[in-house]
């Protein structure tokens, strides 16, 4: 795996996209999922508004248990749409879902420089004890 992604999205993240084919019309970010949520649950959810083509859970690698959230695939752009539409604020399984178009994970700016200890710690002018 690349550096890149090691250090900016998990394992999962990175095989899901790595091994589906990226159609960015009919894939659908679906979050908020309750935790005992399951793949095929999921996907018979989304099957009312048309063909799914995959439903994919992002699991924790350490827990195995759900990240409360995953990505359907549809089979074309306007089932996608459809089903956007209609479940995004909608209840399922206890929960409000969060529904909406998937976006390609981009990178995320790191945070600022400094040490390791919260910031530049400097030498000579470093504070402490003026003589």
């Amino acid at each position: 795996m690349p550096a890149f992604f090691a250090s900016h999205i998990s394992f999962e993240l990175y095989r899901f996209f790595y091994f589906f084919e990226w159609n960015l019309m009919s894939n659908i970010y679906v979050g908020n999922l309750n935790y005992s949520t399951r793949e095929d649950s999921l996907k018979s959810l989304f099957e009312q508004y048309g063909s799914v083509t995959s439903a994919k859970l992002i699991m924790d690698k350490f827990t195995g248990k759900s990240k409360g959230f995953g990505f359907v695939e549809m089979g074309s752009e306007e089932e996608a749409k459809n089903a956007i539409e209609a479940l995004n604020d909608a209840e399922f399984e206890g929960n409000r879902l969060r529904v909406s178009a998937a976006r390609q994970p981009e990178g995320r700016s790191g945070g600022g420089g400094g040490s390791r200890f919260g910031g530049d710690r400097g030498g000579r002018s470093g504070g402490g004890y003026n003589r």
